[in-house]
């Protein structure tokens, strides 16, 4: 962190104030703000599209070491809207090179504060729940405090845009849909509703020898279903699940069709879909360290989770059923059906920032996409 950058302030509804060092984008921020528990991970968090609207708070205290490479994006920009932490690296070290963070906020607008008590701001938010904030230069304070009792709330905002707009192949990197039809051979086509992807996410269907096609989100089951997948994955996202009504018709669409997997907001979509409710939590999970539980095989798994929002269970109808617990909270993490082809998990499979250890459940899924295909 540099000696000669100006002062700034992240200023929270409540009335709190946090003082600290402008870096990235000089311009003002505002968004709900949020903390993160991760060591590791900043880039995957600031191009991670749930993070759309929100001002990120990271509590391992050394950012950017390892510099910024960007190969390891998980989207095709900085989605937060301002970084807040509490010492920056101004001299990272990576065989490949990299920029600093303070440039890449910069590079990409965002404003951000450095030299800030993030441990303060993470016992204010775990004590009063989640606030919006405005990062700003310290004259600004008052007004600051002012805006935000003007500015939308969170909750009311619908991030939908951070989904593609059209159609896309993925082969490592976004390209033109590879075609329709059915998979050649072994290579099962998954198509992805993409409500916030992480890149990762088609990576590691890739990896796994699929045809991978991502679609917008506002695609209807009759249109997921004439591209011909022999799977369907509804991606995370940002937001209120309360704005997703097309997704949880499509959803509605496509169960018992073929066979479906749902991530972070997709399985709060299949959750709405199978009769159940959803409601906020006070500050909600997100980090690298959350403990499940697997109601079926009893095991235990350390996961990566970031999200606001959870399944209430109440309402689940049919063969619906809770398959998975958070075990700091008994929040739900995962549903099954005994009827219907289904992987549903509230945590991230494809972790990016996180522990590899659930990795295994794309593989669960597309052994029900092969049982489907034979």
């Amino acid at each position: 962190m540099t000696a000669d950058r100006p002062d700034g302030c992240l200023v929270l509804e409540d009335g709190s104030v946090f003082r600290g060092q402008r870096m990235g984008d000089p311009g003002t921020g505002w968004g709900e703000v949020v903390f993160n528990t991760s060591m590791t991970g900043y880039q995957e968090m600031l191009t991670d599209p749930s993070y759309a609207g929100q001002i990120l708070v990271l509590t391992y205290p050394l950012i950017g070491n390892y510099g910024v490479i960007p190969p390891t994006d998980e989207s095709a920009r900085i989605q937060v809207r301002g970084l807040v932490v509490r010492s920056d690296c101004d001299r990272p070290s990576h065989p490949l090179g990299g920029m600093t963070v303070d440039a890449y906020l910069r590079e990409s607008g965002t404003p951000g504060l450095a030299g800030v008590d993030t441990r303060a701001i993470t016992r204010r938010i775990r004590e009063r729940g989640v606030m919006q904030g405005l990062i700003v230069a310290p004259e600004e304070v008052e007004l600051a405090k002012a805006r935000l009792a003007e500015l939308p709330e969170y909750d009311s905002q619908d991030f939908i845009e951070v989904g593609t707009r059209e159609a896309y192949g993925w082969d490592g990197a976004p390209s033109a849909v590879d075609g329709d039809g059915p998979a050649g051979g072994d290579r099962p086509h998954i198509v992805v509703l993409d409500e916030g992807l992480k890149y990762n996410i088609l990576r590691m269907l890739r990896a796994r020898g699929c045809r991978v096609t991502a679609a917008p989100p506002e695609t209807g089951a009759a249109d997921v279903l004439a591209m011909r997948p022999d799977g369907v994955l509804l991606s995370p996202g940002p937001g209120d699940p309360q704005f997703r009504d097309r997704q949880v018709e499509a959803a509605s669409g496509l169960l018992g069709r073929v066979p479906l997997m749902g991530i972070c907001l997709g399985h709060q979509v299949i959750g709405r879909a199978l009769g159940a409710g959803t409601f906020k939590l006070k500050f909600g999970h997100r980090g690298g360290n959350h403990p499940v539980k697997d109601l079926i095989t009893g095991s235990v798994a350390i996961t990566a989770q970031n999200h606001g929002y959870a399944v209430d269970p109440d309402g689940l109808r049919g063969g619906a059923a809770v398959s998975h617990v958070n075990l700091h909270d008994d929040t739900v993490e995962g549903l099954t059906h005994s009827e219907y082809p289904l992987v549903s998990i509230q945590y991230h499979s494809e972790a990016s920032p996180g522990p590899l250890d659930n990795a295994e459940l794309f593989d669960r899924f597309l052994d029900l996409v092969r049982e489907g295909a034979s």
